[in-house]
């Protein structure tokens, strides 16, 4: 994500963005770790749901090794 993107997703102006990775460089990083823990927390619960179809499916005697 680059910064005009960041900044549009925080609804501040870029020049609020630059500011802050300039004075608050810690504050742009937990943001920054914030928006990975969300995109981990979406691809872990797409996999979990992956694992509960597999898991379905092999109960059911539906699943068949290729």
């Amino acid at each position: 994500m680059n910064r005009t993107e960041l900044a549009s997703l925080l609804k501040v102006d870029i020049k609020t963005l630059k500011n802050w990775e300039k004075d608050k460089p810690d504050l742009v990083r937990f943001i920054n770790l914030g928006l990975q823990t969300d995109k981990t927390l979406e691809e872990t619960k797409k996999l979990l749901e992956k694992l509960e179809e597999l898991e379905e499916k092999s109960s059911s005697g539906k699943f068949q090794f290729k």
